[in-house]
């Protein structure tokens, strides 16, 4: 399978992909390690499991909050921005 590079931006910063690769492993091999932060301490977060299991890894795509980055493929244009916010708890709803 070939892939065709492309983009997607991540908190206004311009981030190549390849078809078929997650946000996560897009804005790891672009050297951003942390995408979130913690609801009470703040610490940063990024990828854990890998697996869409942990949370640690929830972005907002597209105006779409709690989205696991680890599992969601990337797709040019996708506008990726930091999770702010509940995170987890807002998924019930």
């Amino acid at each position: 399978m070939s892939t065709s590079p492309f983009t997607f931006s991540f908190d206004d910063r311009a981030v190549p992909a390849e078809d078929g690769q997650s946000v996560a492993a897009a804005l790891i091999a672009s050297g951003i390690r942390s995408w979130r932060v913690t609801r009470v301490e703040g610490r940063p977060r990024g990828v854990f499991c890998g697996i869409g299991v942990c949370f640690d890894c929830l972005v907002t795509i597209n105006g779409s909050p709690n989205q696991r980055a680890c599992v969601i493929e990337a797709h040019p244009g996708d506008v990726v921005r930091t999770q702010e916010g509940a995170g987890r708890a807002d998924l019930a709803c």
